[in-house]
């Protein structure tokens, strides 16, 4: 990823100012000691580790406004050059970012490059990016988009994530009229997916956002897991409360709708049954336009669950979302052209109560 000259880096050190009597002072004086007379944990010695770890980062390249807000995720490596790549077409646009297709001007290799905008240069808007770049570069599968690198600017607040160029995702295969997938071919794509999942979760990472323009397939068939902007560390023994307001509306599970902040693998494994069933058809199967009309098509779709699936969850939203009228589930009838195996997959990924969805694990199990 280029080099640093040492030189550099060891001038600018020696010209920086460590003296920092004064704040430390402060802090020692504004009671920073535990109540049985001993030290509270502060060390004098941080403030120059961190002004150290910043300096090492400019040094090296970074801008300040990262180093200062997102070092840790950036601690390590050091940052590619623009000119190594020639930018070509765009190949995608989001609220807050826009995806071109580049090649590397040396080896001739094609890449994405992911281009990230700041409107203004919050710690928290950073913070936000500081998360997605500290999980992408954790994880390490053949099915997960792989962050290759960083391009960075010190005179723009905007950010270039590196990653491999793949020809397709799933939307756009499935939104070709002339496409429709066999089910050799939704078997190694599921396959695909749900190792990737698991290896997330292993991690204990959750990705909150699986939908079909989220699955990367080049054209040798592989398949990659992309976009962890939502994505989280939220093991297993983690009491921390999440918010609600992730998962694209179509893969959402009905237990973030009603507002729940206690949640786990589930809302993933939810969100996989939905691209499960749109590869089986070829369209989503859940197309709500908003969250209480997508509430509806789930639960006419899955049937409404027993008064004590309301009254167990204790839900935020469930007193006012839970429905006057009672559905039975539709979901063998509308899948009834689907392989058996396949409708008992779907049935038990889009269960109601999460802790019936069992794991990604036990998903590539299923006789399908």
């Amino acid at each position: 990823m280029g080099c640093v000259n040492s030189k550099h880096v060891v001038r600018y050190f020696k010209n920086l100012d460590y003296n920092d009597g004064p704040v430390i002072k402060k802090l020692e004086n504004d009671g920073n000691r535990r109540d049985d007379g001993g030290c509270s944990g502060f060390d004098p010695g941080d403030l120059k580790v961190e002004r150290f770890k910043e300096a090492e980062h400019v040094a090296a390249g970074w801008p300040s406004w990262l180093s200062a807000v997102a070092g840790e995720a950036i601690d390590g490596w050091l940052p590619l050059k623009s000119n190594c790549f020639e930018r070509l077409e765009k190949i995608g646009q989001g609220s807050y970012s826009s995806v071109y297709k580049a090649r590397h001007v040396k080896t001739g290799r094609y890449y994405a490059l992911k281009k990230v905008r700041f409107h203004n240069l919050k710690p928290d808007s950073v913070k936000f990016m500081a998360r997605e770049i500290t999980i992408l570069r954790t994880l390490d599968h053949p099915n997960i988009m792989k962050l290759e690198g960083l391009i960075t600017s010190t005179l723009s607040c905007n950010i270039y994530f590196v990653f491999d160029y793949m020809e397709h995702d799933l939307a756009g295969l499935l939104s070709c009229p002339d496409i429709k997938f066999t089910d050799s071919q939704i078997k190694c794509y599921m396959k695909q997916l749900l190792s990737g999942i698991e290896y997330c979760h292993s991690l204990g990472v959750l990705h909150r956002d699986i939908k079909t323009a989220n699955i990367l397939v080049n054209n040798e068939g592989t398949l990659k897991i992309g976009d962890f902007g939502l994505a989280k560390f939220h093991g297993p023994e983690c009491r921390e409360s999440l918010t609600s307001h992730v998962v694209t509306l179509w893969y959402r599970p009905p237990e973030l709708l009603l507002g729940c902040t206690k949640y786990g693998t589930g809302v993933d494994l939810w969100s996989v049954g939905c691209v499960f069933a749109e590869l089986c058809f070829g369209k989503p199967i859940l197309k709500g336009r908003t969250e209480v009309e997508q509430l509806h098509k789930i639960l006419t779709l899955c049937g409404t669950p027993p008064d004590e699936y309301w009254n167990k969850s204790k839900l935020p939203l469930a007193t006012m979302f839970k429905p006057h009228h009672a559905y039975e589930s539709s979901l063998r009838e509308t899948c009834k052209q689907l392989p058996e195996t396949a409708v008992d997959l779907i049935h038990t990924l889009l269960s109601l109560d999460p802790c019936k969805r069992g794991t990604v694990t036990s998903a590539l199990k299923a006789e399908f």
